[in-house]
């Protein structure tokens, strides 16, 4: 199934499950979590909600007063993906936005951002309502619970996996604070709520070593790889999370693990996936049936996830792509990017490589302008249309919304990930497989053609990140490679308007990580500010 087909329960869930008492009293609602949860369909049914709170938005879905006015005011942006995407690409080589006034775009491209940017408060805030869901989800499915509730047998044995794949979405969710917020507060579900119980922080070392011992905990309570239902996580989406985050465990931890890095990702590539055979089908209407390759996705419907976040941003977003080329009702005039990414590429018109997908009509290669909406090339990436030329399957009459999937973790990632960990040093693996694999990714990205494979003496370090730039590019990651190669903040790569210099400049190390929002440190005195904020 390519949706989860109780969506629409949950999106009313969402309404509801939140529900408080007061003096004892039934909410004038009629539903309380005892109603929810009183059988199985109630239990799957709120999975749904913790899995959409991924795809939705609205301030049913923001969940915390604390997330910026403005970005609750522009609904779109309260997307967790729009969110994400934005700290993970807009500080980086491969995109730009065009308008300076949308709340907490200035500041980003140019590496100047503060403690009060709108999108990186938006995040923060967006990840612990994601991490609340799960965290009233695991309490509701403790073994207590059930069995209080009747519920025995196979049926319990269900929820039992509902709670894996919950434990997973919160793992994965500290993996997002951990990584672009290093030392955020930390709650799970043994923090009751409303107990008056402030959050304490914890530091990036030991939320490494938590996700780390939940993420190798579920590998034998999560289904086993490619038999849950699409959109749901499995045992190969922790080991997934596993190989990224022991990649970068050097920057996280001070202790390089890439022969862990490597041991995580022989365990996806025999578990079956390979690679889907053409490149230009993985970010289109019909993603769905990419099962050779995606490993776990937020899942995006343009008739019950309708909202201007997720992958309908990233059709509609790209400047001035004609609207018969994306699927959409037309451009937003706002993504471009730099011309030091689009120089990754030899060939830029994508007749070669065909990983490069460029919009050039009207747009000039070099970002002369940071805010000009025609200065830079665009991308056509992300298309609402499947791969035979078809409307998307749940098409809205006026094509305002994706039906595209979004794929938090491939194969190519899996390949690119085993090839830097053995050149990095990592055991259990070697250079003639990890070459193997970087040239699998570029025959398929050649069309099946051998003319771009490469040399053992050519996959070096440096050819690794440009190749992920080329691979990986507007997934979301960006961010995070940069900093494992040490070209994120300094002057070893620069790249046009970084630090708000036309021709790039360092900036300070400070920005390898975002700050934690001033209202939570307001109003929790066991936080302390990251370093120089």
């Amino acid at each position: 199934m390519k949706r989860y087909s109780y969506i629409i329960s949950a999106v009313l869930i969402l309404l509801t499950v939140g529900s408080c008492t007061k003096l004892e009293l039934k909410p004038t609602n009629d539903l309380v979590a005892d109603d929810v949860y009183s059988t199985p369909l109630g239990y799957k049914q709120a999975l749904a909600k913790v899995y959409g709170a991924f795809a939705l938005t609205g301030n049913a879905t923001t969940g915390s007063q604390d997330i910026p006015v403005e970005i609750i005011r522009d609904e779109g942006n309260s997307d967790f993906l729009r969110l994400f995407w934005n700290l993970q690409e807009l500080t980086t080589d491969e995109a730009a936005w065009s308008w300076p006034n949308d709340a907490g775009i200035q500041g980003l491209h140019e590496m100047r951002w503060s403690s009060i940017n709108a999108i990186a408060n938006g995040l923060y805030f967006r990840s612990f309502f994601q991490i609340t869901l799960c965290n009233d989800f695991i309490r509701q499915a403790s073994d207590e619970s059930i069995s209080n509730r009747g519920i025995s047998g196979a049926e319990a044995d269900n929820i039992r996996r509902y709670r894996a794949e919950a434990r997973f979405l919160r793992a994965f969710q500290y993996w997002v604070l951990m990584d672009l917020y290093a030392n955020p507060p930390f709650v799970t579900e043994e923090n009751q709520i409303g107990s008056g119980e402030l959050p304490r922080q914890i530091q990036r070392k030991d939320l490494f070593s938590y996700i780390e011992s939940e993420l190798k905990a579920l590998e034998t309570e999560l289904a086993e790889p490619r038999t849950n239902e699409y959109g749901r996580a499995d045992r190969a989406a922790a080991w997934a999370l596993l190989s990224r985050m022991y990649l970068n465990a050097e920057v996280y931890t001070g202790t390089a693990r890439y022969t862990d890095a490597i041991t995580y990702c022989n365990k996806i590539i025999a578990a079956g996936y390979t690679l889907h055979p053409n490149y230009r089908e993985l970010m289109l209407a019909d993603n769905h049936l990419n099962t050779d390759e995606n490993i776990f996705t937020i899942n995006y419907d343009a008739t019950y996830t309708q909202n201007y976040g997720g992958t309908t941003y990233l059709v509609h977003g790209p400047a001035n792509v004609p609207a018969d080329i994306t699927w959409s009702s037309g451009d937003w005039g706002g993504l471009r990017f730099t011309e030091n990414f689009v120089n990754l590429f030899a060939d830029k018109s994508g007749n070669t490589d065909r990983r490069a997908q460029f919009y050039t009509t009207g747009q000039s290669l070099e970002m002369t302008e940071l805010y000009l909406e025609t200065a830079g090339y665009s991308s056509t990436k992300f298309r609402n249309v499947t791969r035979t030329g078809a409307p998307a399957p749940h098409i809205d009459p006026e094509r305002l919304f994706s039906d595209i999937d979004f794929p938090l973790f491939r194969l190519g990632e899996i390949y690119l990930t085993y090839a830097e960990a053995v050149l990095r040093g990592g055991s259990g693996g070697n250079a003639s497989t990890a070459l193997g694999y970087i040239n699998a990714l570029r025959t398929r990205a050649y069309n099946g053609s051998t003319a771009g494979n490469i040399s053992a003496s050519q996959m070096t370090l440096d050819f690794i990140i440009d190749e992920r730039g080329r691979e990986l590019y507007y997934e979301a990651i960006r961010r995070t490679d940069l900093i494992r190669f040490n070209r994120f903040t300094t002057a070893a790569y620069l790249w046009a308007w970084k630090g708000g210099v036309r021709n790039g400049a360092a900036v300070s190390d400070k920005f390898n990580v975002f700050p934690l929002p001033p209202t939570d440190l307001s109003s929790n005195p066991h936080l302390i500010q990251n370093k120089d904020y």
